[in-house]
């Protein structure tokens, strides 16, 4: 009667979806960084079992509002969120924004681009 099975016949198990938030608040404020673009960049791009195109195949969802875009997923496929942050920087570096912008892990599922700290005050008040 020991069987190899978790569940008992006929259950349904729940697939469970994770989501990778990539926030690009300042520079599409600023009208530097196109949404569209970079989610059309981002669905040619990712990689599923060493393959590009087969998002829809596997169940992966990418979705846009106005700032962010939200990148859906089943638990079991295994996708990393660090291949998010080479495609964005890869991007940024395409559109010639690398040196502007950076990507940073906001929380545990959040990318955010923000602009480098650049403090020009600083020579200003030396030479006074």
């Amino acid at each position: 009667m020991c069987s190899n099975n978790i569940f008992p016949p006929g259950s349904k198990t729940k697939k469970n979806t994770l989501k990778f938030v990539i926030d690009c608040t300042a520079p599409v404020d600023d009208k530097v960084l196109d949404v569209a673009s970079f989610e059309k960049y981002l669905q040619d791009r990712i990689k599923i079992g060493n393959k590009t195109n087969v998002l829809a195949q596997n169940g992966v969802v990418i979705t846009r509002d106005r700032t962010k875009l939200v990148i859906a997923f089943p638990s079991d496929l295994g996708f990393a969120k660090r291949q998010l942050k080479y495609l964005s920087k890869r991007y940024l570096k395409k559109q010639q924004l690398r040196d502007y912008l950076r990507v940073v892990a906001a929380s545990k599922n959040t990318y955010e681009m923000r602009y480098f700290a650049i403090s020009g005050n600083d020579e200003d008040e030396e030479e006074e």
